[in-house]
């Protein structure tokens, strides 16, 4: 069915919500180490600048940039049924290597492992048009499935463990398929993004406007905002991204509805910047983006890539749907959240049916009580 003969679907207003509230005293002193980054800013701006990178000179450089990570071999047939309808699944990581420049952004020893605090399965409809996005909490208690690396290696299944869990223990793979059995949505393609790739893209677009409600202030982010507009760099940027303690009630929901907010603004920023009349921030950008990604071996050329930003870059800040996945806190640990079944299978079902996510499907879940602190601009 062509794109013409199918109505877009529309994207629902914010509700008003409310999240329970934690027990007070109860909750975990927050980690001094690296949180997860806002792995859509590279869909958002890296995938868009790649499409003016034509020139044979780059194409190599470029191309040598970018590392993948063959999934559909690591996975073989027992996933999900992939739906032709036109739409594209994308799983977006954030990893925390604990390595290099990350080590020292986020955190934590210096001991080569990786971590990925911040996941989105973001699903472009069809017509290329419109999204929607939803955020899964890295505290969520799920099971874990059995799951093959990208090297071959196999992993038991477990049970009661948090979601950021799968990547650690088997990288890129092992994350794909524990989205897939969490939601039964056939996941076409895998991006993931590190902290310095992040902090560098955002310097190099010269940085991103957002507006405050309130004083934001966290230590370990490295974060001080008084309540007002600001033009955020690349350190700033990733403070707020990162900061969990720093509004709301300090969970991780709370983080995940900073960092929607975000992308709304860097989308916003992206298209006001003129990457075409400046050959080299166009360059410098793309060189960026390409050494910052790890993507499936499907998108691990810049040919590719410059394909699947063509269905992407028309897609604007206010055609994008966020929700978080429907959860609550655990009754047996505040600190962990757990599904709400019914309201998540709602989310699940709309994807793959490609309809928009029903308003009803997120009332009444947990927020983490930090909506409306910041805003695009």
């Amino acid at each position: 069915m062509s794109a013409e003969s199918t109505p877009e679907p529309a994207i629902p207003g914010e509700s008003g919500t409310t999240g329970r509230h934690r027990v007070r005293g109860s909750r975990r002193k927050p980690r001094n180490r690296g949180r997860g980054v806002l792995v859509m800013a590279w869909t958002a701006a890296g995938i868009v600048v790649l499409g003016g990178t034509g020139a044979g000179y780059l194409y190599f450089k470029l191309n040598g940039n970018i590392k993948s990570v063959d999934i559909d071999s690591a996975l073989g047939t027992d996933r999900p049924v992939k739906v032709d309808n036109g739409s594209e699944n994308i799983l977006v990581l954030g990893s925390d290597t604990r390595s290099g420049t990350n080590q020292k952004l986020g955190g934590g020893p210096d001991d080569g492992s990786a971590r990925s605090d911040t996941a989105m399965v973001v699903h472009v409809y069809e017509g290329h048009k419109k999204a929607s996005v939803v955020s899964i909490p890295r505290d969520t208690v799920i099971d874990r499935p059995e799951c093959t690396d990208a090297k071959g290696g196999t992993h038991d299944a477990a049970s009661g463990v948090m979601f950021n869990s799968a990547y650690t223990t088997g990288g890129a793979a092992c994350a794909v398929k524990t989205v897939e059995s969490l939601s039964g949505v056939r996941m076409d393609h895998y991006l993931e993004v590190d902290f310095s790739g992040f902090q560098t893209l955002i310097d190099e677009l010269g940085g991103v406007e957002v507006t405050t409600t309130k004083a934001i202030k966290d230590d370990d982010s490295h974060l001080d905002l008084k309540a007002g507009t600001h033009q955020l760099d690349g350190e700033q940027a990733l403070g707020l991204v990162r900061t969990r303690h720093g509004v709301g009630d300090g969970s991780d929901l709370g983080r995940i509805q900073l960092q929607q907010a975000f992308m709304k603004a860097l989308i916003n920023q992206v298209k006001s910047v003129d990457l075409f009349g400046n050959p080299k921030k166009l360059y410098d950008l793309a060189n960026t983006a390409t050494r910052t990604v790890t993507t499936d071996s499907d998108l691990g050329s810049v040919n590719s890539l410059m394909s699947f930003a063509s269905g992407l870059k028309g897609i604007g800040s206010s055609d994008m749907h966020m929700v978080t996945m429907p959860v609550q806190y655990d009754p047996a640990n505040p600190n962990r959240v757990i599904v709400r079944e019914a309201q998540a299978e709602q989310v699940w079902t709309a994807l793959k049916e490609d309809r928009a996510i029903p308003e009803s499907a997120t009332e009444g879940t947990a927020t983490g009580e930090a909506d409306g602190v910041v805003s695009a601009g």
